[in-house]
Parts: C-alpha cells; sequence; structure tokens
C-alpha cells in the first residue's frame, strides 16, 4: 500500500492501539440511522478560508470513529467463557461461528481458516487449480488475491478494469481465455460488487471455475443475493481492518458439500473431514496443511456479527449521501455501482479525481490538502501485474519446470498483461476513504465534501507545492 499521504497500513497501526477501547453500540448505531438529517448539528464552514495546507483553519479537528469495535459489557462474556475452559484450539465456538457466517451470507456451508489469503488458496487447491493453469485475476486488488494463484503454481492473467466501477471489466475476459485458463477470480473491490451475472456467463461457456475473492464485501448483495455466494466457493477475510474484524481469519462458503469436505481436511493437515483438531494417528487422506483457527477468534466473530449488519446499512446510508454531495465538485467522479447491486458493503468509499477540472493540482497535492483538512485519504492500490514478486515466482525452480521459456519472460508478460485502465486508475485517479469514517454522522460527511470543495476552491493557491 502507498504510505502517503495516509495508507491503510498507517490507519491499521494507529487503530490497533485504541481499537479495544473503542465503543460504538448497535443502539447508537440505530438511533443514527434514525436520525433526520434535520436534526443534525450544522456545520460551520466557509470557503473564504485558506486550505490548511497553507495555513488556514483544517475543516474537522475531531477524531473519526475508530475501528475496531469493542464493547467489554456485551462483547466479552463469551470471549472470557472460552479463555477460562482452557479450550482455545478449534472446537464448539469455531463451529457454531461457520454455522452462524454461513446463515449470514445465505450459503449452505461455511468454513472458518487463518485468513482470507489462504481461503483463496484452500479454495483454488481443491478445485484443482495447479502448475500450468492459468487464472484470471483483475490488476486492481491486494496482493492477497494473485498471490494464492502463485501458491498453487498457476498463473495469474489479468483482466483490466471498468473504471467506473472499479471491477474486472466483463467486455474484457473472454479475449484473455487460452486453453489453460481454469478459472475466473472476480475480487468485489473496494466492497462494490463485480458483475457476477456477466462473468458467471462466460465462465459457464468455457467451463471455467469461479472463485470470488469477496474478503472487502461482507453482506454485499446483487439482486438480493450475497457475494460469495455466486460461484463455486466464495472467500472472505477477517483481518482487522475488515468491516468484520477479528484482527486475523478468513472463510471459505459453498453450496458445495464434496468440495467443502475437501476443503475441512486441507485445512486439518488432509486428515479426514469431520476429524477432530489433535488427533494422532488420524489416517492422513490427502495432501493438506494447517489453517484452523482459535476458539477466541470466534468468539470475537461472533461478538462482531452481531453488529454487522446495523453497520452496513449505516455505511450504505453515509455512502449514498456522500456521493450525492461530492459527485456536484467538478474533477470528482464517485463510484458507480451496477444496476443490479441491491447492497454493497464499502470497505473503502473511492472516487476518482481528475486533476485537470482541478487547475492541473496533482493528486498527490490534493491527497495532502485533504489530509490537512482533517480528511484522512489514500491513493490506493499500486498496479500489481508488473511487480517483481511475479518474475521472482517465475524464476523459482517449480515455475521452471512447469512452465515454458516464452510463459516465464517477464517482460513480454507484463506487455500481455498491460491494463492501461488500472493503470490511470492507480497512478493518477483513484482516492480512498476507509470504511470507519462512514460510521460517522451526515455531518461528518458534509466536512468530508466541505473539505473537497474547500480544495477546488483554492487549487490555483496550492498548485505551487510539491
Amino acid at each position: 500500500m502507498p504510505s502517503q499521504p495516509f495508507s491503510r497500513r498507517e490507519f491499521l497501526k494507529r487503530n490497533s492501539l485504541t481499537g479495544l477501547g473503542a465503543m460504538l453500540t448497535p443502539t447508537l448505531l440505530t438511533e443514527k440511522l434514525q436520525t433526520p438529517p434535520s436534526r443534525e448539528v450544522p456545520v460551520t464552514f466557509s470557503l473564504a478560508e485558506p486550505p490548511a495546507l497553507l495555513g488556514g483553519k483544517p475543516v474537522r479537528t475531531k477524531p473519526w470513529p475508530t475501528w475496531p469495535i469493542w464493547k467489554p459489557e456485551t462483547d466479552e462474556k463469551q470471549l472470557l467463557e472460552v479463555i477460562r475452559s482452557g479450550v482455545w484450539s478449534r472446537a464448539g465456538v469455531v463451529t457454531e461461528f461457520e454455522a452462524k457466517w454461513a446463515a449470514t451470507v445465505g450459503s449452505k456451508r461455511s468454513l472458518a481458516v487463518v485468513n482470507g489469503t489462504n481461503a483463496l488458496i484452500t479454495a483454488l487447491a481443491q478445485l484443482d487449480i495447479r502448475g500450468g493453469d492459468e487464472v484470471l485475476v483483475p490488476p486492481y486488488t491486494f496482493i492477497g488475491t494473485v498471490a494464492p494463484v502463485i501458491a498453487n503454481g498457476a498463473m495469474p492473467v489479468f483482466v483490466d478494469v471498468d473504471p467506473e466501477t472499479f471491477q474486472m471489466d466483463p467486455a474484457k475476459i473472454e479475449a484473455k481465455i487460452t486453453p489453460r485458463t481454469k478459472a475466473i477470480i472476480p475480487v468485489h473491490i473496494l466492497g462494490l460488487p463485480a458483475n457476477m451475472p456477466k462473468i458467471l456467463e462466460i465462465a459457464k461457456k468455457h467451463k471455467l471455475a469461479v472463485i470470488e475473492d469477496a474478503c472487502q464485501a461482507h453482506l454485499a448483495e446483487i439482486n438480493h443475493k450475497q457475494v460469495g455466494t455466486f460461484g463455486d466457493a466464495g472467500c472472505f477475510s477477517f483481518q482487522n481492518s475488515k468491516n468484520l474484524a477479528i484482527g486475523e481469519a478468513g472463510a471459505i462458503v459453498s453450496d458445495n458439500d464434496l468440495l467443502m469436505d475437501r476443503c475441512f481436511s486441507y485445512h486439518n493437515y488432509g486428515n479426514p473431514y469431520g476429524m477432530a483438531s489433535g488427533v494422532i494417528g488420524a489416517g492422513t487422506i490427502m495432501q493438506g496443511n494447517k489453517q484452523r483457527i482459535t476458539e477466541y477468534q470466534a468468539a470475537i466473530g461472533l461478538a462482531q456479527l452481531k453488529r454487522l449488519d446495523a453497520e452496513t446499512t449505516l455505511r450504505n446510508e453515509n455512502a449514498a449521501y456522500l456521493k450525492a454531495k461530492i459527485e456536484k465538485i467538478p474533477g470528482i467522479v464517485p463510484y458507480k455501482l451496477y444496476d443490479n447491486v441491491t447492497r454493497a458493503a464499502f470497505h473503502l468509499f473511492p472516487f476518482r479525481y481528475k486533476k485537470q477540472d482541478f487547475k492541473g493540482l496533482s493528486r498527490d497535492t490534493f491527497l495532502k490538502a485533504l489530509t490537512a483538512e482533517g480528511i484522512p485519504c489514500s491513493k490506493g492500490y499500486a498496479t500489481l501485474n508488473n511487480m517483481p514478486y511475479l518474475n521472482d515466482a517465475f524464476q523459482s525452480k517449480n515455475f521452471q519446470k512447469m512452465y515454458p521459456k516464452s510463459q516465464l519472460d517477464f517482460k513480454r508478460y507484463v506487455e500481455r498483461n498491460h491494463c492501461p485502465q488500472n493503470d490511470k486508475l492507480c497512478n493518477e485517479e483513484a482516492v480512498w476513504f476507509t470504511q470507519n469514517m462512514l460510521l460517522g454522522t451526515r455531518a461528518d460527511m458534509d466536512e468530508i465534501a466541505n473539505a473537497i470543495e474547500k480544495i477546488y476552491t483554492h487549487a490555483d493557491k496550492l498548485i505551487s507545492l510539491k
């Protein structure tokens, strides 16, 4: 992640120290949802005030809602029971969390694993995606989407994005399919659903597996069906910044019993499905790994799950309100949802910044100015499709044995996987706000919009800054 002016890594570092003390109750969330805009405290603001970056008064000085949320009086009972029981390895509380997560997303089965990255590794392995295979992935995502493809020995092939939605562009998929293509990983990046009906249509036509990366998209929906439940498997992350935060954990969901049985075996050393953790001499039946989560992680997840729906509703309402305000500012182009999206998750709130409408003000200076106004922001992802980690994999002994030299020529690989729309997003246009900001009030959203408008008004004064 880029570190300037405010990265998600920095966000996590700051909030890891304060998260346990954060208190935002379901009651408070409900009150926020029911509070009409007319009852909000008016925001005092003047466009005549010079930008904070040039010595003016910041639009905002208050702290933003912290993340993750933890309320001892309601959240700690089960966690303390688990800690005091001494049963810390996978047992009944993990099973309870899996059942509730499956019910929450509308899937038949759920398997908890150590993180979202390993959820993808496990799902790919049990769908028999191996060396010599190609997997279609979007370039606008976190490394945790692509690393599992390489870990299974497969070759990632990048499909450019639709910049309006930030998602893999279905119109560009078929041109990337070869006889070696075995799967597509659509990523509901930023918590905005990908175009699953069209992707599934293409996958069915070419007999490709579909593994949804829903790591940022808890409770997001297409036609009232939750993402993660469209493909052969869906993978989620519960890492500290995610909308359901456990610290580190993930889950696989699917309606395919055979697939889930195999995933369970894989996550428990390859021992038979249903075999309890810690059993000696179990008669291991397949190649596996150790991906089990602990009972206390599951207890944290169960506590967080109680608030997830209300928080998601609040994020959606604030995102819609903020979008309606800032899309009126020239040069600010907020995200677009596909017409069939009935709910987004808004792990991040993205928009595109057009510097020509800000008198040529660079995105970096825009971000610095916005941060100075008390609005933390980020330019987001760097281009994944040309980074050195790919060539490092290509030079490994395994890849050298599995692929012809022509496929491992890194320069030619980068040329074949050029994604110009993604380049523009990463290098010029994308701006993010983190999901915790959307747990504020409408007055908070007004301050974001006011800060952007202030920078727009004074862009000519900021243009000389480096």
